[in-house]
This record gives structure tokens, sequence and C-alpha cells, in this order.
């Protein structure tokens, strides 16, 4: 097999780049993604934030009001413990309900993100794309957007509101009592145990989270892996809008487990205000005793409530923020690759006018090397007329895929021009020129998804199911395909994937559906037996009837079908002609042919 083809990169901006050229950096700026448009949902968190820090700290001074009371043995005690119940819920209920909402916004911010990352990889040239790695992509949607998550939680407000409790509790932090200190760590036991149900519930929410989030992604992987069909099918728009509504779905399923997530740190809260009022009453009673002292019980008091959550929280967070901080810069270094403009503003756009006497493809002078190797091609020259079959025949890594690659503009010539109906491809819309053109690469790639969808990949119309079991039946497969647990709705890649010469002729099936005017096959027949041989033989003759069709050929039988045959030795074009003239005049086509690098169709049976 040939080495697949890199692509030239295009960015947003500009309509053609240099291949390895990169965008200009841009610079993720999380704050103004994750607030904007949603002013009054900011303004509800800080002032539920601010809130409950108010009243956390309120609440050591009705502690000492408490205090005060038990010393004067006053019939307010009640009232004042009353008071540290209402404070201490009320500080628990606003700290809930501002880590909830700001949860809500990272988890907002990172949809955004995961949507954003699905459509720029799919637009990615294909050089690019296989540079990045298909799993480092994948990595963004996953580990990444939960750093990024983490970050948003407790970089905005969370860090500063702490260090403001922090701040204030060390100012009045006086000596501690270990009596005292004994019933705090029973009173956090019992909190504990209330934690461990939360932790088991979240739990479960998480393992659910990340099925549906690896599910996503290996999907994910899979159609970038399949990428080179994608983009010949005009199909981006199409799969980013199916990933983004499971990113959606995905986002719903976060939220869920937020709410959880958001009863952990209230939790611990309420047990250092618990242990707060057991303090309070057994240090009251050391106090009435005479064995602690008023400043000793109040300083104890403001080091519990002030000191020990917030510190805990900002060394858990201090972890968090690096992480974050790294993933936002990788998906920085993402959304600053270029990016091919497919699709956009096709709609609206007139169709490419073309010569309907033009050739269909015309390659002049054509050089190109993959990076800075050897010259994959050297000054080729060939017509493809606008009808009938055309065969190009080559030993391996003669550059034969790479002709197919750069018609279809997946890389950019070196040297030379290739016109396709009359005109060069940088006259073309990415779309319309890949509209014009139906390609099957000589892996038969499909997508992970059912054989209708992969039939209709690329249409912008609805096909009745008879049509599509009619072509099923012209590439031999109507019955087998009918003998599926769903039929033409079975997923492939699943329990019931399909043969690899199923998959070959359901690739050619889609090749029929298809109304582009110029059908390009990377060896179409490598594993077909000779019925199904002689099928496709069959189909590709009725497709050169009023279509151009350029076949990288293995099969003498096709070679011998062919009106003109290209032979490709060492990224040049040795001979080209009939069959016979070949064989007669051509001494290494001959030696091809004799050699049974051209394969008789008995040579291979494979279903």
């Amino acid at each position: 097999m040939e080495e697949q083809p890199p692509t030239q990169a295009v960015d947003d901006e500009a309509p053609a780049q240099a291949a390895d050229e990169q965008a200009p950096a841009q610079k993720l700026l999380l704050s103004r993604e994750m607030t904007a448009g949603k002013a009054n949902q900011v303004a509800a968190i800080v002032l539920l934030a601010l809130l409950s820090t108010i009243t956390t700290l309120a609440l050591p001074l009705i502690g000492g009001g408490f205090v005060a009371e038990l010393e004067k043995g006053g019939g307010a005690v009640t009232t004042a413990a009353l008071w540290m119940v209402a404070v201490g819920l009320a500080a628990a209920i606003t700290g809930t309900l501002s880590g909830y909402l700001l949860a809500r916004l990272g988890i907002d911010l990172v949809t955004k993100l995961r949507v954003r990352t699905l459509r720029h990889a799919l637009g990615l040239p294909l050089k690019i794309a296989r540079r990045e790695g298909t799993g480092d992509l994948a990595a963004r949607l996953t580990s990444d957007s939960s750093q990024i998550r983490g970050l948003t939680e407790v970089g905005p407000l969370q860090l500063p509101m702490a260090a403001l409790q922090v701040v204030a509790t060390l100012i009045i932090m006086g000596v501690l009592d270990w009596i005292l200190l004994l019933m705090t760590v029973g009173s956090f036991l019992i909190a504990i145990i209330g934690v461990v149900f939360v932790i088991k519930a979240i739990r479960q929410k998480f393992e659910a989270l990340q099925t549906g989030v690896g599910k996503l992604s290996d999907d994910f992987v899979a159609t970038l892996e399949a990428l080179t069909v994608v983009k010949a099918h005009r199909a981006e728009s199409r799969l980013a809008k199916s990933f983004s509504e499971r990113a959606q779905n995905l986002g719903g399923l976060e939220s869920a487990a937020a709410r959880l997530e958001a009863m952990v740190v209230p939790v611990m809260t309420l047990a250092q205000q618990v242990a707060l009022v057991i303090v309070i009453m057994g240090g009251g009673v050391r106090y009435v005793s005479g064995d602690i002292s008023l400043p000793n019980l109040v300083s104890f008091l403001l080091l519990l409530l002030q000191l020990a959550a917030p510190l805990i929280m900002a060394i858990q967070a201090t972890g968090a923020i690096q992480a974050g901080l790294v993933a936002k810069q990788r998906f920085e270094s993402v959304f600053s690759l270029p990016y091919e403009q497919v699709d956009d503003g096709a709609e609206d756009r007139e169709p490419v006018a073309v010569d309907p006497a033009a050739p269909a493809v015309v390659l002049h002078e054509v050089g190109f090397a993959y990076e800075e190797g050897q010259p994959v091609l050297e000054d080729v020259g060939f017509t493809v007329p606008s009808s009938g079959l055309t065969a190009m025949v080559g030993r391996s890594g003669a550059g034969k895929t790479t002709v197919l690659g750069l018609i279809e503009r997946f890389m950019e010539l070196d040297s030379g021009r290739i016109s396709v109906f009359g005109r060069e491809l940088p006259e073309w819309p990415l779309s319309d020129l890949r509209g014009r053109i139906a390609y099957v690469d000589q892996s038969f790639t499909l997508l992970r998804d059912t054989i209708r969808n992969n039939l209709l990949l690329g249409l912008d119309r609805t096909v009745p199911d008879d049509v599509l079991l009619d072509v099923l039946e012209q590439v031999g497969l109507r019955d087998e395909i009918a003998a599926l647990p769903q039929g033409l709705d079975t997923r492939i890649g699943g329990e019931s994937d399909l043969s690899g010469g199923q998959r070959q002729r359901l690739a050619l099936a889609g090749v029929l559906l298809s109304d582009a005017r110029l059908v390009l096959l990377d060896e179409p027949s490598s594993q077909l037996d000779s019925l199904n041989e002689g099928r496709l033989r069959e189909v590709v003759d009725r497709l050169a009837e009023d279509r151009a069709v350029l076949v990288v050929a293995h099969r003498l039988s096709t070679v011998q079908h062919a009106r003109h045959v290209i032979l490709l030795d060492r990224g040049k074009v040795q001979a080209q002609g009939t069959h016979e003239r070949l064989m007669s005049e051509c001494e290494p086509y001959a030696e091809l042919v004799r050699g049974q690098m051209l394969r008789p169709v008995d040579s291979v049976r494979l279903s």
C-alpha cells in the first residue's frame, strides 16, 4: 500500500496556507467564555458566595454572644443557640447554591469547548490531523475537559473567598485546647459517614458519565481515522452536528453529577458548624468551671470556623489550577491549527460552471514530495476524458494513490498544474470540487455508523429504501444486508460487522448513489472473488458510460477493460495507451502482466 497523503492547511481567515504553517495563536479567555451572556447568573453566584462568607464569619460573633449569655446565666441561651443554627444553615444553603451555579457555568464552558474541538478537528487538513494524532485530539474531550472544569470551579471565585476567610481567621487565632479538639474530631466523624454515601452516589454518576465520554471519544477517533472519506463526501458539518448533540447530552449528565458534588463541601461545612455548636457548649461548660478562659475558647472557635475548610480547599485547588492551566494551553494549541473551509457558505453560493466538453482531469508536469523526502511524483502528465474508464497501474509506491489525493486536494502540488473539468484546482472551492468527485480509498474506509448512513454519506437528499436496496443488489449485497439483525440500520463496527469484501462492495454501492461526474477508485476489486469482481466490472462499465472513472488497478481484467491505461513507475509516467498496445510496445508493462503484478481474476478468493 502507498503512503496515505497528507494535506494542505487552510485557515478560517485565509483561503490557502502552507501545509506546516501554524495559525495565529488563539488565547482562550476562560472567564470571558464562561460568563459571556450570563451576567445575571454571575451576579447571583457572587452574591450567594458573599452571603455564605459573611454568614460564616458572623457565626463566631453569635457564638460569643452565646458564651456571654452562659456567663450571665440569662434566659437567652436558647435563642442564641437557635440563631447559631439558623446562620449556619444559611451559610450552608448559600454555599450550596453558589457552588452549583458556578459548576453549571463550568459545565457550559466545557460543552462549548467540546463542540468547538469536534468541529475544528473534523475541519483539520489530513496532514495536520495525522500529525496531532487522533487519540491526542480526542483527549481534549475527556481528561482536558475535566481539568478545565476543575479550574473554572476553584479559580475565579472560590479561591479568593477562601483566602478572605483564611486571612480573617489568622487575625484572631489563639491558643488551642486539646479537649475541645477531641470534641471537634468526634463531630467530623459523623459527617464523614454522610459524605461516604454522597461519594458513592457521585461515583455512580461519574461511571455513567465516563462511559458516555469514552463512547463519544471512541467514535470520534474512529471518525478521524475515516477523515479521508468524510472530507471526500463533505460530511464534516453533518457529523459535527451529530457529535455536538451527544456532547450536549453529556452536559446534562454532568449537571446531575454536579448537584451531588455541590453537596460535599457544604456537608463538611455543616459538620464544621456542628462541631462549633458542640465546642461552644462544651467550652462553655469548661469556661464556667474555670478550665478554659474565654479568650482561648473564642480563639479556638474562630480557628475551627474560619481556617480549616478554606485551607483544605486551597490546598486541593492548587493542583486543579495547575492541571487546568495545562489543559487550557492544549485547547489553545488545537484552536490555533489551520482549518479547511469546506462548506462555509456553500448553500448560498452558485454552483461552479464547468465546460461540458472539457476533460475530467488533466495533469501537467505535476511534481510532489511528502515533507523533505524524495519526490513521489515528477513531471507527471496525463488526461482523463470526460467519460470512460481510465486505469493507473504500477508497482507499489509508484505514486498512484498520491495522484488521487492530489485531485481531491488532500494535499497541494509542489509544481505543475491539475485541472478538473476545465478549471485548475485553486479555482475550485473545496466543497464544489469534492461534490463533483466520488472517492473510494484503498482501505474502503467506512464510518462506525449504520449501513444506511454510510450509503447516504455526502448526499443532500433523502433516498428511499427501495433505491438503497437496488444499489446493494447491483454489488451483490442485498441478501447479505437483509440477513443482518437491523438490515439497513445495522451498525458497522459492532457485533454485526462486515467482512473485508462486504465493506468493499458497500463502499462501491455508495458511489452508485452519487451524482459525481468523476469517480476515483483505489484498488476497487482487491478483496472480491470472481463473481463479485464481475459485478463490479458491470457497475464500473455502467458508470463509465456517462462519467469519468479513474481507477488504480491491480486486476488484469480491469486493465483490459479500460479505454486508456497509464503506467506509473517511480513517480513518472513511463507509458500510456491501450492494454494491447502497451503489451506489444512497453516491456515494463508486459513484465507487470507476466509477473502477475496485475493479477488475473481467479487469483484472489475473498468474500
